[in-house]
């Protein structure tokens, strides 16, 4: 049975087009220019993006996590915790994709890819910039695991405030670090009327990008 308030929902887009001739020819630098627009458009989170994994017997799951740099023009950088959930999905199966949602531009983009682990500088590096909450957070929290209580973690969270006491920065996790996506498919959607979308899609053929228009 329908439910009408959700079968009625809809909305036109029609603020932009796409065609091959607006786009660059490599998927990474092409998203870096939508990217761009997201963020002179001020929108919310901008950078925030589902990362969508599958674990070794074929069950998908997703997150929102955020987009912490473009390595190269050639990947996509995040941070977690090596041994949450995504962890270990990606230990056993390093293939992931990710999709950005920019309503406010009517845009998709959506990747996929093949994951491989930051250098352990870059990782360092970042852990390090990052607000001292964070820090202690990262080590406070056994990520995707079962906890007793909020009480627990943050009874943990006192415990490590006081270890770490005229530190600054904080030693990185060995279970914390980041993730670069290598992708070899890329599309990018772009809302249209009628639902007649917008649709241009690279993959990666050896060394170069071939991009094809999808119907919507």
């Amino acid at each position: 049975m329908l439910d009408p308030h959700l079968a009625d929902l809809r909305k036109t887009y029609a603020q932009r087009t796409l065609s091959e001739a607006d786009v660059l020819p490599g998927a990474v630098p092409q998203f870096r220019v939508w990217l761009d627009e997201a963020l002179q458009a001020k929108l919310d989170e901008p950078t925030a993006m589902t990362v969508s994994t599958v674990s070794e017997e074929g069950q998908p799951s997703a997150r929102v996590v955020l987009l912490k740099g473009l390595p190269d023009d050639a990947g996509f950088l995040f941070y977690t915790n090596y041994k949450s959930r995504k962890g270990q999905e990606l230990a056993a199966r390093p293939l992931a994709a990710l999709t950005f949602f920019w309503p406010g531009l009517e845009r998709q983009v959506r990747v996929e890819g093949r994951i491989e682990k930051a250098p352990d500088s870059l990782s360092t590096e970042y852990f390090q910039s990052r607000p001292r909450g964070s820090q202690i957070g990262a080590w406070a929290s056994p990520q995707s695991q079962v906890i007793e209580s909020r009480e627990a973690l943050e009874s943990r969270e006192k415990e490590l405030e006081a270890e770490f006491a005229g530190q600054n920065p904080l030693p990185r996790p060995a279970h914390w670090g980041g993730y670069i996506l290598r992708p070899h498919r890329v599309e990018f959607w772009q809302g249209r009327p009628s639902r007649l979308h917008d649709r241009i899609v690279y993959e990666l053929a050896g060394d170069t990008w071939r991009l094809s228009r999808l119907a919507p």
